[in-house]
């Protein structure tokens, strides 16, 4: 026979599985997703274009943000599982649903993306993020530069409409300037 205490804590370890279930549901799923996450932050953005880079030549960049702190560079990443990654290490390994598999480390490029950016618009900050969703897991360590899409979002709010008239006063001379540099990628 069972007794009550048996009972309660069968109920209380059901409550604990359901709970934790639930945390890891809402911590695989992250934060917005990718394009909304940039669209969330983003008062004008450039998508897939090139860049001059200062060298005679150009350079690719993925996403180009305009937002209420100046200008930001983003590589976006939509891996899923374990990301083994630091600054230093040439390639970056995802151990997930897929399996396991390499990249190269995205930082040493999106630094010659910022660096492009910086030649062209001195006076304005320029900032340059590897952009990750949030099912992507740096239990073990992320490096600098790396963010999640809700980090991304809570770092780079897009301004009140007040302010953005404001803003886009002060930006767009080097937003325009930016725009007639760039090239489509083919």
């Amino acid at each position: 026979m069972t007794s009550q205490y048996e009972i309660l804590a069968g109920i209380a370890a059901l409550a604990v599985l359901i709970a934790l279930s639930l945390w890891l549901l809402l911590r695989r799923r992250g934060g917005p997703e990718l394009k909304q996450a940039l669209e969330a932050v983003a008062i004008e953005r450039l998508q897939n274009v090139l860049l001059p880079d200062g060298m005679g030549g150009h350079i690719q960049v993925e996403h180009l943000l305009l937002t209420g702190q100046g200008l930001v560079v983003i590589d976006a990443k939509s891996f899923t599982g374990a990301i083994f990654a630091s600054e230093r290490m040439e390639e970056w390994t995802v151990i997930g649903k897929q399996g396991r598999f390499t990249f190269p480390n995205p930082l040493p490029t999106l630094y010659d993306r910022v660096a492009a950016l910086r030649q062209l618009v001195r006076d304005v900050p320029v900032a340059g993020y590897v952009l990750f969703g949030g099912s992507a897991d740096f239990s073990k360590g992320r490096p600098r530069d790396v963010l999640s899409s809700t980090e991304l979002v809570e770092r780079y709010r897009r301004p009140e409409k007040a302010d953005i008239e404001r803003l886009l006063v002060a930006f767009a001379p080097h937003w325009d300037r930016v725009k007639a540099a760039i090239e489509p990628v083919p």
